[in-house]
């Protein structure tokens, strides 16, 4: 049972879960019609149910969705909706920094303003399937707000979607595929060649940054040592993966482990080789 705290409009409304007091943003068709703030409101299978969660601790949700129009929020549960039709499961805590992202975009298209994404490639190649995803929510989006957003702008919300299924947040994926780009561009300076961004090498080997950015920040150890190997055969590639390493550390502050360096110089030798 829920105890109504603002409707936000006939299909969307605040309430509080009367057990634990926990605020909740409910979705259906009509579910606000007729309602007012104090009634509750019992949840049937029509009824989609979203723990809100905002992105500074001292605001509420309420705040939030006095300041969201409703018809982002609702086009953002659409797009949870679409998601979940591609991956298992998609955490719905994400439906108000998305929904805020969404009106954010909308108001950038009708004022002409367009938002830069450099690392679409990179969204693309790490986050694929959730930037499918995020191209398809365009015609969402349209079809709720009258605005187009740019394939930019969906490169944006593919960090959004991925956050609903990391639990990651989108400041700190964005910022981990930027020092993913910044490694690559590690490789292809010191390598003195320019990588194709279509090879199955070039996705391998960003795939392979990713993942080792992400034990570095759980501490996870690397099973194999394969150093000595790369000093006696791959020189070069050791090389250039020591000054990715250190890169990466620093820019994480976080400790990358001695062996990954032997790890990721096979993936920089696969790339020279090709």
């Amino acid at each position: 049972m829920y105890c109504i705290l603002k409707i936000l409009n006939n299909n969307a409304l605040l309430a509080t879960e009367k057990e634990s007091g926990s605020e909740r943003i409910l979705l259906g068709k009509g579910i606000g019609f007729g309602k007012k703030a104090g009634d509750e409101v019992k949840v049937g299978e029509d009824i989609q149910v979203y723990t809100p969660v905002v992105r500074e601790e001292r605001k509420s949700a309420m705040h939030m969705v006095n300041t969201i129009d409703p018809v982002y929020i609702e086009a953002a549960a659409r797009i949870i909706d679409e998601a979940e039709k591609v991956f298992d499961s998609v955490n719905g805590d994400i439906i108000l920094p998305l929904a805020d992202h969404i009106a954010f975009a909308a108001k950038r298209e009708k004022d002409k303003i367009s938002l830069a994404n450099p690392f679409v490639p990179d969204i693309k190649i790490l986050f694929g399937k959730e930037y499918a995803v995020a191209m398809e929510s365009r015609k969402i989006i349209e079809e709720m707000t009258g605005y187009r957003i740019s394939d930019d702008e969906a490169g944006f919300i593919a960090l959004h979607i991925h956050s609903g299924l990391s639990n990651e947040q989108v400041s700190e994926t964005l910022r981990i595929t930027q020092i993913i780009d910044e490694s690559m561009q590690i490789i292809e300076t010191n390598t003195g060649r320019e990588m194709h961004k279509e090879s199955l090498s070039y996705i391998r080997l960003m795939s392979h940054l990713y993942y080792m950015a992400a034990r570095a920040k759980t501490g996870e150890d690397v099973n194999i040592d394969l150093n000595a190997f790369v000093r006696e055969n791959y020189p070069e590639a050791g090389k250039i993966a020591e000054l990715v390493c250190k890169n990466m550390e620093e820019k994480l502050q976080k400790t990358i482990m001695p062996e990954e360096i032997g790890f990721l110089a096979i993936h920089i030798q696969r790339m020279i080789a090709s």
